[in-house]
């Protein structure tokens, strides 16, 4: 565990494993341990890094709002910090995986593979305007002590039979901190979306990038289609992870694994 700096702020990084280096990146409100199950199964095969966004898990709140371009390259800022020069296979869940496209596209030279595990989707985005009220509302609860009261609790209903030790959960959900970030990256959601679109017509993926849609389509035909939409756009193989939730590295961690380790996608 540790700390590095990037765009002022300090961001809480976990690096564990060797070989060809893999980035995983949660989704809204999530934190580096979600990624608990999934690790123990790439190590032995896989540097593999997890990192805190602004406002989630350990790391400080954001400077600026989120964008799929500053996303990416905090990315690429993280690698950079860590020494880790050579192309990497890049999981983004959920939001993240705006981000983890986003960093594909813009950053061709340093990615070896993609990976979208229940990815977000959007195809006619509508940009918020509620950012404002986000950076308004965020300390307004704080002030309320709802943070603290409510926080951990919030957490153990969203996710269902969750491993995460609970000092964990409270270390974490007890602060303002992961509620402003939550509320911020949510408020920004559809003007990344918009975003991304607009990349897709102008940054092309590699040529030949190996890339996984891993979706959780259980009890959903209209997110199964969007997802295999999603897929055929992007020239990706496409998985169902049964049975799953949304939380695929928690529900199905070998899935997500295998999908990482795919052939093609390792360090060049």
């Amino acid at each position: 565990m540790t700390f590095v700096r990037i765009g002022g702020a300090a961001h809480h990084v976990v690096v564990d494993g060797s070989g060809p280096v893999c980035v995983l990146s949660a989704g809204l409100g999530l934190s580096w341990f979600d990624w608990d199950p999934v690790v123990p199964l790439l190590a032995p095969h896989r540097t593999v890094v997890r990192f805190d966004r602004p406002g989630h898990g350990l790391s400080e709140p954001a400077a600026a709002p989120p964008t799929a371009a500053g996303e990416a390259h905090r990315i690429a800022a993280l690698l950079d910090a860590l020494a880790l020069t050579g192309p990497v296979t890049v999981v983004g869940h959920s939001i993240a995986g705006f981000h983890a496209e986003a960093f594909a596209r813009l950053h061709p030279d340093r990615t070896a593979g993609l990976v979208l595990v229940d990815s977000s989707v959007e195809e006619r985005p509508r940009p918020s305007r509620t950012a404002a009220l986000a950076h308004l509302l965020g300390p307004a609860l704080a002030a309320t002590g709802l943070p603290a009261a409510l926080g951990p609790a919030v957490r153990r209903a969203a996710v269902r039979h969750d491993p995460a030790p609970t000092a964990l959960v409270r270390r974490v959900y007890r602060t303002s901190r992961v509620l402003r970030g939550t509320l911020l990256e949510n408020a920004r959601y559809g003007a990344v979306a918009a975003e991304l679109l607009a990349l897709r017509t102008t940054h092309p993926l590699p040529r030949g990038l190996p890339a996984t849609v891993l979706a959780a389509p259980e009890g959903s035909a209209r997110w199964e289609r969007r997802q295999r939409a999603l897929a055929r756009r992007l020239g990706a193989h496409y998985e169902a992870a049964v049975p799953s939730g949304h939380l695929v590295m928690l529900d199905g961690p070998d899935a997500v694994a295998r999908a990482v380790l795919r052939p093609g996608q390792e360090e060049a």
